[in-house]
């Protein structure tokens, strides 16, 4: 079974968002920038790793990029029985879920970021990775200090993360590296994030929870506080309530996943730091990582799988389709009116415009050839119906 990973604050970048500008799914940073009421597209093209890095424009625009992709994703027929974000990905999992809407995903976590970013100017805190002892070791010092220090992050086994006051940090990672970790590294961030340095903006997000409409999920979502999946609405509220002064339990997360079923991890999001966790947590998973619009075609080949070589009998239905060339699906329900000088067999890039469907426009998730048309010039097409196909160039 197929469960969808969705990065955290601290895997933000520069220009994270090119590659998806032209991608018929960036229509959603138009309308979350409406919900905003400020251009979050500069956050994705144009803002440097100072701008990036302040917190509440990091949580914002990791979550919006998140969005895009599993829209992508969604558009190319991969679909998942399972949710899990790290830290601000529980609200992407929250929302790929059905268990809120994207409205109020983007108000939520504007909201998350600007009071976690108002605690950081209030109350100086840091953190620390602690890498090659045994969590309960981390959490024997961190308890055993005279200071503020409280493991934030159970990443996977022998790599937890550590946060509070600057001296308790450095206080107990020293006491790490005497009881033998391999290292401890700063983190650039600023503050002491899921310890009880975050009260205050749990305070004030929890009003914006309490009026924000939860659903019960779609699948299995696995909180962070627990690491365990629930299903009520009113537990989920009392969680992501809790979630920004608990630890981060990620290893235990991917350990319910697994034993659910789940094997095959995709992280939608910038960077790839939950495919390696998944690596060091979870046996033998498959494991991919959506960056970018080509990632999108080496997801499907690779979920499709290779044909025998050896094979004599003839391949099921669609399954060829499905290997090596892409279908383009009706964006809404309407009349489709195919664009005058597109042809068979003119080269196609991704955003390129096929057509259009009543006022909305056809634009191509791929870059291929165009095969053939799926439906006719004035035909009524209703929404996901397919329209065109297209070979993959190899």
């Amino acid at each position: 079974m197929i469960a969808f990973t969705y990065s955290g604050q601290g895997s933000q970048q520069p220009g994270m968002g090119s590659s998806w500008a032209k991608h018929p799914s960036w229509e959603l940073v138009n309308e979350a920038s409406e919900i905003a009421q400020f251009d979050l597209g500069h956050l994705l093209l144009e803002a440097d790793a100072d701008e990036l890095r302040k917190t509440h424009n990091a949580q914002i625009s990791t979550y919006l990029l998140s969005m895009i992709i599993l829209d992508a994703v969604e558009r190319v027929g991969v679909d998942a029985a399972g949710h899990a974000g790290h830290s601000l990905g529980e609200y992407s999992a929250l929302t790929a879920s059905g268990a809120i809407d994207f409205e109020d995903g983007i108000r939520l976590v504007l909201e998350r970021g600007s009071a976690m970013y108002e605690s950081t100017t209030s109350q100086t805190g840091t953190m620390a990775a602690v890498l090659g002892i045994a969590d309960e070791k981390v959490e024997e010092i961190c308890s055993a200090l005279d200071d503020d220090v409280w493991v934030a992050n159970y990443n996977a086994p022998g790599q937890v993360v550590i946060a509070g006051s600057p001296t308790g940090v450095e206080k107990a990672g020293e006491a790490a590296k005497d009881s033998g970790a391999k290292r401890v590294t700063p983190l650039e961030v600023s503050g002491a994030f899921h310890t009880p340095f975050m009260n205050s903006a749990r305070e004030r997000l929890s009003v914006a929870i309490e009026e924000t409409d939860i659903r019960s999920p779609q699948g299995i979502v696995v909180a962070n506080v627990d690491g365990m999946s629930h299903e009520n609405p009113e537990t989920w509220r009392a969680l992501m309530n809790a979630q920004l002064s608990s630890p981060v339990r990620w290893h235990q997360s991917l350990g319910t996943l697994e034993d659910r079923g789940f094997m095959t991890f995709i992280e939608l999001g910038p960077g790839k730091v939950l495919t390696g966790l998944v690596k060091r947590c979870v046996k033998n998973a498959s494991r991919f990582t959506i960056n970018t619009p080509e990632d999108l075609d080496s997801l499907l080949e690779s979920l499709a799988g290779p044909l025998p070589s050896d094979s004599n009998e003839d391949s099921p239905e669609g399954e060829h389709l499905y290997a090596t060339e892409r279908l383009i699906v009706s964006p809404g329900a309407g009349i489709f009116t195919p664009k005058d000088d597109l042809k068979i067999g003119n080269p196609i890039s991704v955003g390129d415009l096929l057509g259009k469907v009543g006022n909305e426009e056809i634009r191509s998730a791929f870059s291929g050839i165009l095969q053939g048309w799926l439906a006719v010039d004035t035909e009524r097409v209703t929404t996901s119906q397919p329209i065109a196909w297209l070979v993959v160039q190899n």
